[in-house]
């Protein structure tokens, strides 16, 4: 499968991605949504900013999926992983605070981003509010 994440263009991750200081991306939900069990070692993810073009591509080295999340565990997995994940040690708290009441989270761990010819794509059918598609080819998403 091949994956498409759309990124929050104010907090810089996709360039983060790139330049080597994210190697973590994290998806933190109340409830289990994709790409929750449906993402595996060795998938290709796309991203793209909100509003921009698909711009960057990675490999998934390894997947950590958490449930069950208490506001002490969040704190623990953004100690733990937080830094990888892109988020400067000033912004902990602001993300902690984001996160604090979410019940699940995915740990996906990027290897090899690479940047690529921009590429626009069509949301249809699946939500014009997903943040994560997954397809089995990227080409069929395309415009």
């Amino acid at each position: 499968m091949e994956h498409l994440a759309i990124m929050r263009k104010s907090w810089g991750f996709t360039d983060k991605i790139l330049n080597g200081q994210k190697k973590i991306e994290s998806r933190w939900y109340s409830v289990k949504c994709k790409p929750w069990s449906a993402i595996k070692q060795g998938e290709t993810i796309y991203f793209k900013d909100s509003g921009g073009p698909v711009r960057v591509k990675a490999k998934v080295s390894k997947v950590m999926q958490f449930s069950n999340l208490t506001p002490k565990i969040v704190k623990e997995i953004l100690n733990g992983y937080g830094e990888q994940d892109g988020i400067e040690k000033g912004k902990s708290r602001q993300f902690f605070e984001r996160f604090k009441d979410k019940k699940y989270c995915l740990l996906i761990f990027l290897k090899n981003p690479i940047e690529i010819r921009p590429f626009e794509i069509d949301k249809i059918g699946f939500g014009m509010m997903s943040a994560w598609i997954t397809t089995d080819n990227i080409s069929r998403i395309k415009k």
